[in-house]
């Protein structure tokens, strides 16, 4: 008698018995390819990550370049001083409009907590139980 034959043969009940252990296997195996899965885009996004913060320390030393280079071309034509407290003065005003507008930004967060998320858990905690609204 083969495989097939054997498996073929099988009672209902033997079958149904074999249900849980198929499942375990088959949840093993699923969660086996997504350790995997997630592995392989973990190597990929350190990567990245690594890269675009190598990438962000040449801009920021750019900038001090620039800054350096808007100080000596204001020098040509003003004191090396003025020049500086020049580009300093505007340094600080884009400083003071970036941290104005972030401030307004996260007022209108209105709270960390995931409102409409948590708002959408208790309605359906609530039709679980039988009261409140829900889809017939």
């Amino acid at each position: 008698m083969t495989d097939d034959e054997r498996a073929r043969s099988r009672s209902l009940f033997a079958l149904i018995g074999d249900l849980p252990r198929l499942l375990t296997d088959l949840l093993k195996a699923e969660f086996a390819h997504l350790k995997a899965e997630f592995a392989e885009k973990a190597k990929y996004a350190g990567v990245g990550i690594g890269l675009l913060v190598v990438a962000a320390g040449f801009v920021f030393f750019a900038l001090g370049v620039f800054v350096a280079a808007a100080v000596l071309g204001l020098a040509v034509v003003l004191p090396a001083w003025l020049a500086a407290l020049i580009v300093a003065v505007a340094l600080l005003i884009i400083a003071a409009v970036l941290v104005l507008i972030g401030i307004s930004s996260f007022k209108r967060m209105n709270g960390v907590a995931p409102k409409q998320t948590l708002e959408s858990i208790h309605e359906d905690t609530e039709a679980l139980k039988g009261l409140g609204r829900y889809d017939n």
